[in-house]
């Protein structure tokens, strides 16, 4: 789908690659500079070397290049640091790869990660791909139940954990009914007792004998890196992404975080979670940039603020409900001027939060969207304005269209799926399939078509904005309404925090609005039938009277999926179990 569109101007100032590692990105594409949204769209094209691996022609390019370029900062709460240089990582990496394969892990071995985030995730998910194997990352909140059906579903072969005294029970709880995995390996601090059944990392990794590269390590289609998708209903799918996923985040890093190698960016993300791939690895290293790590056991807004403010941190992206707590805060108190770029994703940005962070520090949130089987699909570019609260507009990369029920496409200001059209090749980035599972693979992707499930409509400048996953969609009274809207409508409310818009069955209307809603402290004693009042007034006022919340509950916090989305799902369960 072409449409002729028209943007505004330049939001923030773009970056001067000039001597930054041109050469590196002209390896990979044709052009690296660009100036404007129809510049991008017109001249966005990758160069595809034969066999790709990312940590070969993109780390150790890195490693001979700029040696001496800091790669990672890792710091945690308790105060401890670690600073590695790119030439520093590429020895770590060889060394970890060949203790890898001294355990016999190789070439298209499933290998499930726990680890939070520790330093060492960094090091061995570059290791597994060095010698090819297929990469896992899973959350710490697994349960037994969890880790027995990843392990069963994948034929893990090896499970990296941290050590954790939940995490490696409920590893041993599952060892009976896995018999598939043959290597147990746990990274804890020196000095520590190793479980039972697990190998030491910190005492054998370094012994492991001179690295020698493999005599093949991949094609650009084999598996390189498999997610299971977080659940927001059903049971978890495995998403399968060959080697070329990585280059899709090139223009994650690159182009929607405006990263160049003077950057020191964080992600908000726990790495069992995709979006560490989306801000923490990838993309931000294409950019010769410096990841900048937090390992903390509890998100606190100050705590976070004051590593921005004492490490410099300059761009910076988290879910809006990370931006949400900040903005409680009083940033006033805090120094945040080495703040260049912010950026968000997970859920969509409601544009009380855009403002009112704008209002606070200056900075205009950039907005991105995705999913576990893409990358970056629509974003908000440094070429183009943002409007608070949109998607933005279709990454380069992908061939973006919104379609109705019967497949037609739709016109401007109607509300349809995303869909990315696929051609006789697969867009870089786009997922292999789900791993295993052709009958699902085909539901989602059929007849040249990938169906997301994710409902948006388009402005007449060509801006996306999200209404809600399909099963979020609310039906009353002949009315057809969009989750997000409603939660828009209610965040612009100082009480509330967090909230959750569902459908609940009525016999009358078909469907009614509900809203499970978190208020902040100062509002929680007030919870009763007159703030239910206001806070239906107050979206009346806001948006279309029609779709304000008929039921309204109070609750301490939403049930969330693993990677922190709001598990609408759960709360429609629980209501029609009621």
């Amino acid at each position: 789908m072409e449409k002729e569109t028209e943007f505004q101007g330049v939001s923030t100032p773009l970056p001067n690659r000039e001597g930054q590692g041109e050469g590196l990105l002209n390896r990979f594409l044709k052009q690296t500079t660009f100036t404007s949204v129809e510049d991008y769209n017109k001249n966005l094209k990758f160069i595809i070397p034969e066999n790709f691996n990312f940590a070969y022609d993109v780390m150790d390019a890195w490693a001979e290049e700029k040696p001496d370029g800091l790669a990672i900062l890792w710091t945690n709460d308790q105060g401890e640091e670690i600073r590695t240089t790119f030439v520093q990582l590429k020895e770590q990496t060889d060394q970890a790869a060949s203790y890898l394969m001294s355990l016999g892990i190789g070439k298209n071995d499933p290998v499930m990660l726990i680890l939070k985030r520790r330093y060492e995730w960094w090091v061995i998910m570059l290791a597994l791909h060095k010698i090819g194997a297929i990469v896992i990352p899973a959350t710490h909140m697994l349960t037994k139940k969890d880790i027995i059906y990843r392990n069963t579903r994948a034929s893990v072969k090896a499970i990296i954990c941290v050590d954790d005294a939940y995490v490696v029970s409920q590893i041993q709880a599952a060892m009976p009914e896995s018999p598939m995995v043959k290597q147990y390996i746990t990274v804890t601090d020196h000095g520590k007792p190793i479980p039972e059944g697990f190998h030491d990392w910190q005492s054998e990794w370094q012994q492991a004998p001179k690295f020698k590269k493999p005599a093949f390590v991949n094609e650009n289609d084999d598996t390189m890196l498999m997610y299971f998708t977080s659940g927001t209903s059903g049971e978890p799918k495995m998403v399968a992404h060959d080697y070329l996923y990585a280059m899709g985040h090139l223009t994650t890093g690159v182009f929607w975080h405006n990263l160049h190698e003077g950057s020191l960016h964080l992600t908000v993300a726990d790495t069992g979670w995709g979006k560490a791939v989306w801000g923490k690895f990838y993309g931000q290293w294409f950019a010769g940039a410096t990841v900048f790590v937090f390992d903390h056991e509890k998100f606190n807004a100050d705590t976070l603020l004051r590593q921005i403010e004492k490490y410099k941190v300059t761009s910076f992206c988290a879910p809006p409900t990370i931006y949400r707590f900040m903005i409680r805060e009083d940033l006033s108190k805090y120094d945040l001027s080495s703040l260049e770029y912010c950026c968000t994703a997970g859920e969509a940005l409601n544009p009380a939060v855009f403002d009112k962070f704008k209002e606070k520090t200056g900075i205009k949130m950039m907005e991105g969207f995705g999913q576990t089987e893409t990358t970056m699909t629509l974003g908000t570019f440094p070429w183009m304005e943002p409007k608070p609260g949109s998607m933005g507009i279709p990454n380069a990369q992908y061939d973006i269209d919104l379609l109705r029920a019967d497949g037609t496409s739709c016109e401007d200001g109607e509300k349809g799926e995303i869909v990315i059209r696929v051609g006789d090749k697969k867009p870089i980035g786009l997922f292999k399939g789900y791993y295993r599972d052709e009958e699902k693979t085909r539901e989602a992707w059929h007849d040249g078509v990938y169906h997301t499930g994710d409902m948006a409509w388009r402005d007449e400048d060509g801006y996306y904005w999200f209404e809600g996953r399909i099963d979020d969609v609310i039906k009353s009274s002949g009315y057809r309404i969009g989750p997000f809207e409603v939660e828009s409508a209610l965040m612009t409310h100082p009480a509330v925090v967090e909230c959750a818009i569902t459908g609940v069955p009525d016999d009358i209307r078909g469907m009614v609005v509900k809203a499970t809603v978190v208020l902040g402290k100062e509002w929680k004693d007030k919870a009763g039938d007159d703030l239910v009042k206001e806070l239906q007034q107050h979206v009346k006022k806001v948006t279309a009277p029609y779709k304000y919340p008929r039921i309204v509950e109070f609750v301490d916090e939403l049930p969330k999926t693993i990677s922190g989305k709001i598990r609408r799902v759960e709360i429609r369960n629980k209501d029609a179990e009621k």
